[in-house]
């Protein structure tokens, strides 16, 4: 999983990916592709 700054560049590069907010945290979570998991904060 990948911390990065700005989730909206993992967000735009497959259309599976889903932007979560779990306990504070912003989350990027793909079911079919799993190596765009990415998380900020």
């Amino acid at each position: 999983m990948k911390v990065r700054n700005s989730l909206k560049s993992a967000k735009i590069r497959d259309k599976n990916c889903r932007i979560v907010r779990r306990k504070g945290r912003v989350y990027v979570i793909n079911k079919v592709n799993p190596r765009f998991k990415a998380r900020q904060g």
